[in-house]
């Protein structure tokens, strides 16, 4: 299956995952870059249950996938516009924290109001953005403290026994994706990079 045209996506499977996060579950999916744990990120008890899951502490923030750019508009107060071109022109998949976030579940906001959000490029995590409407929850499908899992079958059982849904999509891609740029902006749109 081609990742690159969403016309040849599980269509059943889009629904699953969609219906999932609209009830306030979790899924288990494909993005741009790793395969991440999900939730709609306006439901705070999703998101809370994403921290209890991986047993991570809730002041370290998770960022949020869009599809476009007036899915950003509708999260930060004034984006930058150099934001919009740093995520045209790069080349990997590229995460922007940006000042003045709302529209959230407030534990997804850092302690500076700050959040990070990454316009996914990758089909599937695309076309489920599109169709919730709102941003989803990204973040890496292992235990707080364990290593990263590269692929879906290095994803360990505790964390596919603690979501509502497993994304049939991709599972059968041993391709190691590589992680984002995280690029911080202030509120002057002042440029830091955290992860070149």
């Amino acid at each position: 299956m081609n990742d690159k045209d969403p016309s040849l996506l599980c269509r059943e499977d889009l629904e699953r995952a969609t219906e999932t996060l609209r009830s306030g579950g979790l899924i288990l999916y494909p993005t741009d870059t790793i395969w991440g744990i999900g939730c709609d990120a306006t439901n705070e008890e999703a998101v809370r249950r994403i921290y209890d899951l991986k047993r991570r502490a809730d002041a370290k923030s998770m960022l949020v996938l869009v599809a476009d750019d007036w899915q950003i508009d509708a999260l930060v107060d004034t984006p930058p516009e150099i934001a919009f071109d740093m995520m045209d022109m790069a080349i990997r998949p590229i995460t922007i924290i940006f000042s003045g976030a709302r529209g959230v579940a407030p534990s997804l906001l850092a302690e500076d109001g700050s959040l990070g959000i990454r316009r996914s490029r990758e089909a599937f995590s695309q076309a489920l953005c599109r169709r919730m409407r709102r941003p989803i929850v990204s973040t890496s499908a292992n235990l707080s403290g364990d290593p990263t899992p590269m692929t879906f079958d290095a994803i360990c059982e505790e964390i596919k026994q603690g979501v509502d849904y497993i994304v049939r999509y991709r599972q059968e891609d041993k391709s190691v994706a590589e992680p984002s740029q995280i690029i911080k902006l202030g509120p002057g749109a002042e440029v830091k990079v955290i992860r070149p």
